[in-house]
């Protein structure tokens, strides 16, 4: 498994050439789903799902837990997979590159703990309930599949 960073000068390439495989993680937690604002582009200040780029030689679940360790600093139990979805921004963290294009797994999972440790990507964290609102239209797609 090929589980290291990507260098930035190939990121850029990528970014700029390929759409990235990655996993979004829709996390139920103490009686909704947690969402967190936003440091970086794409979708930088909005609520989102905590999500990252799948790496070589890394199963999608493999994945789901790497990130969850890494944006909330626990593991988490998968409790369904919600399908894949396309993502296009019109933004990007890479400067000079004005776009973004994910193809994302969705992912519902609990935390295995209560206790988050969340990352520096995102301001916050937030439970949000029914009816969704103020949340970024892809993560609405997420939340209309829920049971």
């Amino acid at each position: 498994m090929c589980e290291k960073p990507i260098p930035p000068n190939e990121w850029r390439t990528i970014v700029e050439n390929v759409p990235i495989v990655s996993v979004d993680l829709v996390v139920k937690h103490d009686g909704g789903i947690l969402l967190g604002m936003r440091e970086n582009e794409p979708a930088k200040g909005e609520w989102f799902v905590p999500g990252g780029t799948v790496l070589k030689g890394e199963s999608l679940t493999d994945a789901v837990h790497r990130v969850a360790t890494e944006e909330l600093g626990v593991d988490v139990t998968i409790n369904d997979r919600l399908g894949t979805f396309e993502h296009f921004y019109d933004t990007s963290e890479v400067d000079g590159i004005d776009s973004k294009h994910y193809v994302a797994t969705a992912f519902v999972v609990t935390p295995d703990t209560n206790k988050l440790n969340p990352d520096t990507q995102h301001s916050r964290f937030q439970v949000f309930e029914p009816p969704y609102e103020t949340v970024h239209p892809y993560v609405e797609r997420y939340l209309e599949k829920l049971d």
